[in-house]
This record gives C-alpha cells, sequence and structure tokens, in this order.
C-alpha cells in the first residue's frame, strides 16, 4: 500500500524517453522512512499513518519525542508527516517505507516549501506594471491606489501589497514518475517539484488521477 514518501530533493537533470526526446526531471532520494506511530478510530478519532525520515542528533531531540520514537525504533528522526488512510493495511510499527511502494508511471502530487526571496516589491511580488518613465513622473515603481480614503478609510486585508516572497507551501499535482531505483533510494519525477536542492518534499499518491473535463462537456 502507498500512503506516501518524505525525500529529499536533488536537482533537476533529463531523461530520454524511448523516441529519444529529452524530458526535464527531477531527482528525489526518497527514505527510507519508518513508521513511527499508528492511529485508530478506536484510539484517536481517525485513521492515520505517521512516518519519519532523516537522522536527527540525539542532543538536538527533547524528551517527549525521544519517548515518542523509541517505541518504533532507536534512530532518531528529524522529519514527521502524518497521512490519513482509510485502513491501516497491515502496516507495523517501525515498519520501513521505501520508494518500492511507488512504481514507473504512476501519478503523484509532490507538495515542498517554495524558495524565499525575501522581501519584495509590487512589480517582482504581484508582477505589477511599472508606471511612466518620463522626466516629472512620480509613479515609477510605487503601487498607485490602495483603497478609498475617508470611507473605509483602511485597507482591506488581502491587498496585493508589498511584502515576503517565496517561503510557502506549494503542491504540485498530477506528476509522473518515470524511474524508481530501489537500490538508490531514487525517484525520477516528470516535470519540477518545488523547493530549493536539499529540501524536503512529500510525495503522495495523486488525488486525482487524469485531466479535468473542459467546461460544457461530459
Amino acid at each position: 500500500m502507498s500512503i506516501g514518501i518524505l525525500g529529499k530533493k536533488l536537482g533537476m537533470s533529463q531523461f530520454f524517453d524511448d523516441q529519444g526526446r529529452a524530458v526535464p526531471v527531477t531527482l528525489i532520494e526518497a527514505g527510507p522512512c519508518r513508521v513511527t506511530q499508528l492511529k485508530t478510530s478506536e484510539s484517536d478519532g481517525y485513521s492515520a499513518v505517521q512516518i519519519g525520515f532523516g537522522d536527527e542528533r540525539e542532543k538536538l531531540v527533547n524528551k517527549p519525542s525521544k519517548g515518542h520514537l523509541s517505541k518504533s525504533g532507536d534512530a532518531f528522526l528529524r522529519h514527521l508527516r502524518e497521512y490519513r488512510v482509510a485502513e491501516l493495511g497491515g502496516l507495523e510499527l517501525g515498519a520501513p517505507i521505501t520508494v518500492g511502494s511507488f512504481e514507473a508511471g504512476q501519478k503523484v502530487d509532490v507538495s515542498g516549501d517554495s524558495m524565499g526571496r525575501g522581501f519584495a516589491g509590487y512589480q517582482k511580488r504581484h508582477s505589477f506594471s511599472r508606471g511612466p518613465m518620463s522626466h516629472g513622473s512620480k509613479n515609477h515603481r510605487e503601487p498607485g491606489s490602495t483603497g478609498a480614503g475617508t470611507t473605509p478609510g483602511r485597507i482591506y486585508p488581502g491587498k496585493r501589497m508589498a511584502g515576503r516572497y517565496g517561503g510557502k507551501k506549494i503542491t504540485t499535482r498530477g506528476l509522473t514518475i518515470l524511474k524508481v531505483d530501489n537500490e538508490r533510494n531514487l525517484l525520477v519525477v516528470k516535470g519540477s517539484v518545488p523547493g530549493k536542492p536539499g529540501s524536503l518534499v512529500n510525495i503522495r499518491p495523486a488525488k486525482r488521477v487524469g485531466s479535468k473535463p473542459a467546461k460544457g462537456g461530459k
């Protein structure tokens, strides 16, 4: 049963298909992960599987986490993620989760934190058009109007303004796995995934397989 797996983005490369075409791909070092907790409807009110990934030094793990992780194994893990499931499917505490649970041609959803770009202005963050650059203009890279003055006398929440750019959780859906390397714990995924090389990514079986029908179609 494929519930999902955690991994590390290694970077992008290219993959040649059977017709000799170069396809852009992302290399992901996925797992091995460990089942750290099993939740059931009787004990927790819902069914879920928690897995851990990435070794962590003992001095960086607090006592509650040590007690939690010791129930499934000796090694301390850095990242924990939980997956809702309809049934546990015979999974056991401490069982390994590897790339072998995926197969070539399978559709997956990949989540990760996008690259942070710090504080950015209107043009870079929201692709606003600049003002005129002629002499006398005072609106080269200014935002323009941000709302009415007296009424309501404030800026509505959600107004697109300058601020933090990037560093948010992004999910890319419906990516295709082109190759699974069990020996090196590698997944070769078609296209790009969020994050920079070395960042944590979460790979799950795609929720929606296939394309969405066109508007007005059946």
